[in-house]
């Protein structure tokens, strides 16, 4: 089992950053695909980025590419997400996610990420 636990969120003003933590027990999740997704109200929830087991690539969606980033330490077990240029409709919930056998191809798909966090909340007012 893999428990995830993000941290990081808040408010901030447009153009500002904040940078997510995932924190990661139970495996070694450096053998794991881990990816990011939020959701807005009223929405469905949407890919943010995903890097591969080996760390090697790493994809963003459209809408955050060239201001998100995503990073890992692995001696702290612990996955980053850079933001930067915050816009108000990056508003959302934030969620890590996490999986052992998921390929890239799918990393768009949230139904196959086995581990999630419990979300944490991202306001950018304009």
């Amino acid at each position: 089992q893999v428990q995830l636990v993000e941290s990081g969120g808040g408010l901030v003003q447009a153009g500002g950053s904040l940078r997510l933590s995932c924190v990661a027990s139970g495996r070694i999740v450096s053998r794991a695909a881990m990816g990011w997704f939020r959701q807005a109200p009223g929405k469905e929830r949407e890919f943010v980025g995903f890097r591969d087991r080996n760390g090697v690539s790493t994809y963003y969606a459209d809408s955050v590419k060239g201001r998100f980033t995503i990073s890992r330490d692995n001696s702290k077990n612990t996955m980053y997400l850079q933001m930067n240029s915050l816009k108000p409709e990056d508003t959302a919930v934030y969620y890590c996610a996490a999986d052992y056998r998921i390929a890239a191809i799918h990393r768009l798909d949230a139904k196959k990420y086995e581990y999630w966090g419990q979300g944490t909340q991202v306001t950018v007012s304009s």
